[in-house]
């Protein structure tokens, strides 16, 4: 790892609130390039992953905490823990809201974890989707949402079209611990390969798919080794909650495997600049997201009663 400067800056900044704010889509372009899954739907992301942004005077690794809300199964609960670890684990906490809609019941309950687990740290507002918003409207947005958490500094921004990125990143890197690089320049994220893949085909599958399905999906990798052909084999199996879902996600002569199969092979050539063979089947794990084994066989964290 290279000498840095005493005035360096490194440091943790957790996006925290509740599902489909754009905290994977800000942390993309935050980076300059996709590393985090995301979609129309909430609750893309399941995972802690870390982004990181090496600069020549800071590092700023981004943690996309799971979407805080309100919680209705097991996994839900096991999303909500993984947020709550995120937000105590940093050094500057962003609570990410959707700055072209109301608050909600989710966005109240992000702002009660937050106030509680943020008070010894730093805290920041963003305010994302506000190219959605009128100019005249902005302002009325940014006070409805800093009126629930007077202590964070509010910034507006849109990660879709990079509006005010560039202000955000200065702000976040001036918050940040003076301190020495955690990871290497050439790090960008802590996730192995095979889970973003994972990530990549439940994305595929969120955007494709009816809304009763998407959050009955898991994904789980099989078999992921390079052949002798050049080609990356992937092997995947989809896990639903019943018949009738196996039925939805497969298709008519398994056109909509086939279609999402398409999309998640496409980003993962984009991502990894090679060629992928993908082959996805589809099991029914009957009730799977109220099931703690299953659920920890995933990777989740379930608090014994």
């Amino acid at each position: 790892m290279r000498e840095t400067p005493q005035s360096y800056r490194a440091g943790y900044i957790a996006l925290a609130g509740r599902p489909n704010v754009g905290k994977s889509t800000l942390i993309n372009t935050l980076l300059g390039q996709k590393i985090a899954a995301v979609s129309p739907k909430p609750q893309t992301t399941r995972r802690r992953q870390l982004g990181i942004l090496t600069l020549p005077d800071a590092q700023m690794i981004f943690v996309d905490a799971p979407g805080i809300h309100l919680q209705h199964h097991k996994l839900g609960e096991a999303l909500n823990l993984m947020a709550e670890e995120t937000i105590a684990d940093v050094d500057v906490v962003a609570w990410v809201v959707d700055g072209s809609a109301e608050p909600s019941g989710d966005d109240l309950q992000s702002r009660d974890l937050l106030g509680q687990l943020g008070r010894r740290k730093k805290l920041i507002l963003i305010v994302n989707k506000i190219d959605r918003v009128a100019d005249e409207y902005r302002a009325t947005a940014v006070e409805c949402y800093h009126a629930l958490l007077p202590a964070a500094n509010p910034m507006m921004v849109s990660a879709e079209t990079g509006e005010g990125v560039e202000g955000l990143l200065e702000t976040l890197k001036e918050m940040l611990p003076v301190h020495p690089s955690y990871f290497a320049e050439d790090e960008i994220t802590d996730l192995y390969e095979r889970e973003i893949v994972a990530d990549l085909i439940r994305e595929a599958a969120l955007k494709h798919l009816r809304e009763e399905v998407p959050h009955a999906i898991a994904v789980r990798i099989d078999e992921f080794k390079e052949r002798e052909d050049g080609k990356t084999y992937v092997a995947a199996t989809l896990f639903v909650e019943r018949e009738s879902q196996k039925g939805i996600v497969i298709g008519q002569k398994a056109e909509m495997l086939k279609r999402i199969g398409t999309s998640a092979r496409l980003e993962m050539e984009k991502m990894g600049e090679r060629s992928i063979f993908l082959e996805l089947r589809v099991k029914v794990a009957r009730g799977w997201r109220d099931d703690p084994d299953f659920l920890r066989r995933l990777g989740f964290e379930i608090k014994k009663k």
